[in-house]
């Protein structure tokens, strides 16, 4: 009743307004509480903010989270409680609760009456902002990249380049080839040359960071599957709990087997996240199955070590050979997380009007590439371009986007990297294939020399070899609590059992494994994968 109670009085005050709504190019001043549960990048008080305050009339407070870890929850609470809200919201992960109180509009026919931009923007995903489960409403837009593109790729396994370039360059497909050249580069090098002893593969198991080296890669390589969380969903919308498929069971006795070799490292299950950073970052780890923003901290302090041949270069490697390593795969838009206008919006026109403006041509270059003159520049075929000063500020300078303002008010409707105007090529961001072959150091050019291709990414299978799922990225989505509770439960069990299965003897596996199986049904996997599929069939109704 509260809900429904709200959603009447929005619709009450939206439409009240619209019949009295100025112009469309309405400039005069107003101010948003805009709260940003991305961390404090810093006040309404830099050149790109002032442009877009000249652009639209609006100025925004900027609030952030009250907790020192960032945790939106605890304002969310608050703001319920008093049933007083800020105007405009990114909450990340907290937007269910916003909108099970009803503190959040419907977004929709405002879009349709002043969100053209936003609407060419989102394109045939459009549909995809719609709450679902009964409900076409759309009360947030998406903070992730429209139409991104893949411009760098971890792969799903990694290996140093050293080890590359000592096999002749020949790139490895399969765990089988991975494991050979794993094993030869260890047997030529038992050593660093700073006299660490060599590691063949290691993982980092012992916290969280279980998901993104042990089960992640479990997904990418055994099932061939892109990133859906701990989820792989089958042709029939089906969603299956990752861990218990007949292809990772034999990935993970691969692993297992690898460890009874002493190939993967024995500490892998203990060591500490800092541990294992350590051991990348001193060259003495072969190889890795692990994601690129987690690694490249290794791979910099390497290169700053002046070991640029024992960085990490992603590969395209699967269980078997007749299949595609999904990682450049499209997966659409990501939506679940997003800004949305709540019912204390004092101007939810102008603040529509506002989010169009921003997922406009001009308001996404302003955005992305800063003010013209200043912070880019346009060639003699009108494309942008930085100066390697400018390039040099925003790679050095830890300050950057604060003091610009580019890039710098996470939360935003914003498109994705790679992604060009359509009548031009105009890009929309920084991050083009020409600026990431720009920044490749010399160890990557000599890769590409020896593969015959244009960029690292080109030794993976295509996105146009993949079909876009109809379907959201599953880990992205706002999901109802009681099935956040019963995966919960789920992935407490398996960073355990997975360990336990890796660990045990070759000749305990398959026992480790069918207790594991075992532990699953009896704390609810048949219940947790009914209710993912019959919540997924509702959201492509």
């Amino acid at each position: 009743m509260k809900r429904l109670l709200a959603l009447v009085l929005a619709l009450a005050m939206c439409l009240t307004l619209v019949s009295f709504a100025s112009a469309e190019d309405d400039k005069t001043p107003i101010t948003f509480r805009f709260y940003n549960a991305d961390g404090k990048n810093a006040d309404w008080d830099n050149p790109v903010a002032a442009a877009i305050t000249e652009a639209t009339g609006v100025t925004l407070k900027v609030e952030y989270p009250v907790s020192s870890q960032g945790d939106a929850k605890e304002d969310v609470a608050r703001w319920i409680a008093l049933d007083e809200y800020p105007d405009l919201c990114y909450t990340k992960g907290d937007a269910t609760n916003l909108y099970e109180a009803g503190a959040l509009i419907d977004m929709t026919d405002l879009i349709e009456q002043y969100g053209p931009n936003i609407k060419k923007m989102y394109g045939d995903e459009f549909k995809k902002l719609q709450w679902g489960n009964g409900d076409t409403g759309i009360y947030q837009l998406s903070y992730a990249g429209v139409g991104a593109q893949s411009l760098t790729s971890g792969g799903s396994c990694q290996i140093q380049y050293a080890a590359l370039k000592e096999n002749g360059w020949k790139v490895p497909r399969t765990i089988e080839e991975y494991e050979a050249l794993i094993k030869q580069y260890l047997a030529a090098h038992p050593k660093t040359d700073d006299g660490l002893d060599m590691i063949g593969l290691t993982i980092s198991s012992a916290d969280w960071h279980w998901m993104i080296t042990l089960g992640n890669p479990a997904g990418f390589i055994a099932d061939a599957q892109p990133d859906n969380g701990q989820w792989l969903i089958d042709d029939e919308f089906n969603v299956i709990y990752k861990h218990h498929t007949e292809e990772e069971k034999e990935y993970f006795r691969w692993l297992n087997r690898m460890y009874n070799e002493g190939i993967l490292d024995p500490n892998f299950a203990t060591q500490t996240d800092d541990d294992y950073i350590a051991k990348l970052a001193n060259g003495q780890v072969v190889a890795i199955t692990d994601a690129e923003w987690h690694y490249n901290q290794a791979n910099q302090a390497l290169i700053a070590s002046d070991k640029m041949e024992h960085t990490y270069c992603g590969l395209p490697v699967t269980l078997r050979a007749d299949q595609k390593c999904p990682m450049l795969l499209y997966q659409g838009l990501q939506v679940g997380w997003g800004v949305g206008i709540t019912t204390s919006c004092k101007d939810p026109v102008r603040a529509v009007k506002f989010l169009d403006f921003l997922c406009s041509d001009e308001g996404q270059i302003l955005y992305n590439w800063g003010i013209k003159d200043v912070n880019y520049f346009l060639d003699e075929n009108g494309m942008p371009y930085r100066t390697a000063e400018e390039i040099a500020k925003a790679q050095s300078d830890p300050d950057y986007s604060k003091k610009t303002g580019i890039g710098n008010y996470t939360g935003f409707p914003i498109r994705g990297s790679g992604s060009v105007r359509e009548e031009d090529g105009f890009p929309y961001t920084v991050n083009t294939r020409a600026s990431v072959k720009a920044e490749y150091n010399a160890i990557q050019k000599e890769a590409c020399e020896a593969w015959g291709v244009d960029m690292l990414i080109d030794i993976f299978p295509q996105p146009s070899e993949f079909p876009i799922p109809p379907y959201s990225p599953l880990w992205a989505y706002q999901k109802p609590q009681e099935l956040q509770d019963q995966e919960a439960i789920l992935n407490e069990i398996a960073p355990i059992d997975l360990v336990k299965c890796v660990q045990g003897s070759p000749e305990d596996f398959d026992a480790n494994w069918d207790a594991m199986i075992a532990d699953f049904e009896a704390n609810g996997l048949a219940a947790c994968e009914a209710g993912y599929t019959a919540w997924l069939a509702e959201k492509l109704q």
